[in-house]
């Protein structure tokens, strides 16, 4: 017996050691590759030394005497802090990513192939202007050099993911920062998600009317410019919601419906500032991933010093400030996509219907490699209209007829795409009226884009913005017949189409992603629009104050309260509050007149310490369930997120909306006041399974986790302890400070998608603009800026944005010089 035990405990003693060496060899090898930001390095490629001064977050000022050295220097330290992302997101502009990842990418290579984005981006290389041309080349002769040391010093293959995707690193090119572009164009999109959803649940219903309840049309005219606060109406503090003015595969690139792109943007005239100096406020929302979208960093240029935030793949910074202009982005919602059904010629195999008879389709062959196993090969379709998308995706098979192809008509797809072009041009632009002049050659992703100069604020429609026909069938609200000529494009409106508030009498601009104008089609710019609620808040806090400061803007971007919160507990729990009868402690009754309670008192902020936002928040997702899945069935799983307006018509009997009501199942007619009961009921058995805790004990941080996870380990046992970033967070889906939940089991509230990026930029001391990202600069795991921004966002605190470097100088946590050979 002791003899087995001594061998027992060397075994162990053995694989304990094993263990420890295994982690550290895993340790040294991920270590090798965090950059040194102390050094001098002998590049060729440049015209002058670079210095690059890291402040004490690690953002990059990047000190050069041309602009051509100063985009070097951008793409050397994209290369040195987000190398893999660099990678993956080129991976997937190429479609390449099964050449790492096996099958489990494939439908995603698949759907990049048939986008073939990548070849609309090689097209466009030609097409950009001198400046970019420079700076493209020169920022992939950075990313290059990086990748160049690596090679030459083996620093651990640039990054630890490196060691489990083993991969080669082809040289950067000109090309791939337009697909990266042309790829954050499809990561903002959800014009093709929405026209599917809009097709199949009109065919389910059959009835327009119940249609414009589940889908329903932002109501009121549109906001952008407010107006002087002396002609606001009377109790314009309290608007009703329906009074308002205004995938899931790994690596898939397409937003859930809800997921898009959204932000918040506004900014103050000098009259409307306390200091008597222009304001902007920007925070850009994404999904959230670790690292980041976005990357911090401050670049010297020929004309003047510009500081912001940029996307690594992409010389420009895409939001941010000079000494003379500032400027911030909110999703347009433009409706830059249509989907076409394309009828086959039963005739002639590979030909098409078009308006003046059957066409051949343009083809070409795409081989897709996949680790493991033999290639694919794919036939690529194109129409007049775009590219045949795969029937497989998008929901397309539940809607496509016997003997028809969809194909998709989208401005990204543009050969002749200059928004590169336009991205540099505006960081170069010395005011407002420059920079409106350069952003006429956006083309994709189409933005909002909020400007202001030492004068003058203004806001621009920036994109390529297609002209239908007014005689368009589905007016592009769903698939139409890709064989009528007046369902086809005809061409782009020019820019002066664009909606435009410039110099707004009343001082403030801005976007919360709601409804920009109201006009008729097909200048109607959209008929999806990303918000009815936000504005709402947005309006009550900016005319509240006659003049703003840098703070009160602050204040607006942090703030959590819910309007539609306060819009729709009085409607929904009319019938409920203190009407119930006494009930003993611990019966369902009890339990629902202690919520009624917690909710009658509250006042919709949506604060991570308390329990009525998760209440709500449970309380209107069974709601909304319950109201629609007798009649949708299935497909009220692709609603995973409340709709205020819809819970509005329905509780205020709009055009006989209350009829959802009722379970068309049952027997029995079910009223308003008894689904809402059934679904309060829902909820706090809901609550109770998933936390087991008294009502007052829940916090709505610990459901409202903002979820920083790693694209591609994030899913990985154990590895996801060390990639993955949790916070607790305050906000919700209809907060300023939006952090939207994923909607979905087993975490329906977990914060996925939100501002990745807040800045707010005051022009009456430009030193004291702050910004701060959502996670840190490093994409490195074992860095400490990994994710050494992420509490100071999570508590609402920003770092200061400074274009002086000496003060980076003074705090730095290291200095890199590039010096020529």
């Amino acid at each position: 017996m002791a003899v087995v035990f001594r061998w027992l405990l060397r075994l162990a003693s053995l694989a304990v050691a094993l263990i420890v060496i295994g982690v550290a060899l895993a340790y040294y090898l991920g270590s090798r590759s965090l950059p040194d930001y102390d050094k001098t390095l002998p590049v060729a490629g440049i015209t002058a030394d670079i210095e690059i001064v890291r402040d004490n977050s690690a953002v990059p000022h990047i000190m050069a005497l041309s602009d051509r050295d100063a985009f070097f220097g951008l793409g050397y330290v994209h290369a040195q802090d987000r190398l893999w992302q660099l990678m993956m997101m080129r991976r997937t502009a190429q479609g390449r990513l099964s050449e790492l990842f096996g099958r489990r990418t494939l439908r995603t290579d698949t759907l990049l192939r048939r986008l073939d984005i990548y070849t609309a981006a090689k097209a466009s290389v030609e097409h950009q202007d001198a400046r970019t041309l420079d700076a493209l080349e020169a920022y992939s002769a950075g990313i290059n050099a990086r990748i160049a040391e690596i090679n030459a010093n083996s620093l651990g293959r640039g990054a630890p993911e490196f060691f489990l995707f083993e991969a080669e690193i082809a040289p950067w090119q000109p090309a791939d920062s337009l697909a990266v572009i042309k790829l954050m164009a499809l990561q903002l999109s959800g014009q093709i998600g929405d026209e599917v959803l809009r097709a199949r649940t009109s065919l389910l219903l059959g009835d327009e009317q119940r249609l414009s309840d589940i889908l329903p049309d932002m109501p009121g005219s549109g906001v952008a410019a407010l107006p002087r606060v002396a002609q606001l109406p009377q109790g314009s503090g309290t608007r009703q919601a329906s009074a308002a003015p205004v995938g899931g595969d790994f690596l898939w690139p397409v937003p859930r419906r809800g997921l898009a792109g959204a932000s918040n943007v506004w900014a103050a005239a000098p009259e409307r500032s306390a200091s008597g100096g222009t304001l902007l406020a920007n925070d850009p929302h994404l999904g959230f991933t670790a690292p980041t979208f976005w990357y911090l960093a401050r670049m010297q240029l020929k004309s003047g010093g510009v500081i912001g935030a940029s996307i690594p793949g992409i010389p420009a910074l895409m939001v941010g400030r000079s000494e003379q202009l500032a400027w911030g982005i909110t999703s347009s919602y433009l409706d830059d996509q249509d989907l076409y059904f394309e009828e086959l010629n039963p005739d002639a195999q590979g030909e098409y219907r078009t308006p003046d008879g059957f066409k051949a389709f343009e083809t070409r062959q795409s081989i897709i490699r996949i680790k493991g196993e033999a290639p694919v090969t794919l036939n690529l379709l194109w129409t007049d209209n775009g590219p045949i998308l795969p029937s497989s995706q998008f929901n397309l098979n539940k809607i496509t007829p016997p003997g028809h192809l969809v194909s998709l008509a989208w401005t990204a797809l543009s050969h002749q795409d200059t928004s590169a072009s336009a991205a540099i041009g505006l960081m170069m632009s010395q005011s407002v009226e420059e920079a409106m002049e350069v952003s006429r050659l956006y083309v994709a992703p189409s933005q909002n884009l909020t400007l202001i100069d030492a004068d003058t604020v203004a806001l621009k429609l920036v994109g390529a913005m297609p002209r239908r026909d007014p005689a368009h069938e589905s007016l592009g609200r769903l698939p139409s017949r890709g064989w009528i000529a007046a369902n086809r494009w005809q061409g782009i409106f020019p820019f002066s189409a664009n909606p435009e508030f410039l110099a707004p009498e009343g001082g403030i601009v801005g976007n919360t992603n709601n409804k920009l104008v109201d006009r008729a089609f097909p200048d109607h710019v959209s008929y999806n629009w990303g918000d009815s609620q936000r504005v709402q808040r947005w309006q009550t806090m900016m005319q509240g104050r006659k003049v703003h400061t840098r703070d009160s803007f602050v204040e607006a971007q942090l703030d959590t309260v819910s309007p539609a919160a306060r819009t729709l507990l009085p409607l929904i729990g009319r019938d409920l509050w203190f009407t119930s009868e006494a009930a003993p402690e611990g019966t369902p009754e009890r339990r629902r007149q202690r919520a009624l309670d917690l909710l009658a008192n509250w006042n919709g902020e949506m604060n991570e310490h308390m329990p009525e936002p998760l209440l709500y928040s449970a309380w209107l997702r069974a709601l909304q369930a319950r109201l629609i899945r007798d009649d949708l069935g299935p497909l009220a799983e692709e609603f995973d997120h409340v709709e205020p307006l819809f819970i509005e018509r329905v509780f205020r009997d709009v055009d006989g909306a209350s009829a959802w009501c009722d379970v068309i199942r049952s027997a029995a007619v079910e009223s308003c006041t008894d689904i809402a009961r059934l679904a309060l009921d829902d909820a706090l058995i809901w609550i109770e399974e998933h936390s087991g805790k008294a009502l007052e004990s829940l916090r709505w941080g610990d459901e409202h986790l903002a979820t920083h996870e790693h694209p591609v380990l994030g899913q990985v046992p154990i590895l996801r302890y060390f990639v993955n970033i949790r916070q607790t967070t305050s906000g919700g889906d209809h907060t300023l400070q939006r952090g939207v939940t994923s909607g979905r089991d087993p975490d329906p509230f977990a914060n996925v998608h939100g501002a990745g990026y807040r800045g707010v930029y005051d022009f009456a001391d430009p030193d004291s603009s702050v910004f701060v990202s959502a996670t840190g600069q490093s994409g490195h795991p074992l860095s400490r800026h990994y994710d050494d921004l992420g509490q100071l966002w999570r508590r609402g605190e920003y770092i200061p944005m400074s274009l002086d470097v000496g003060l980076a100088r003074a705090a730095s946590v290291g200095i890199t010089r590039l010096v020529k050979p």
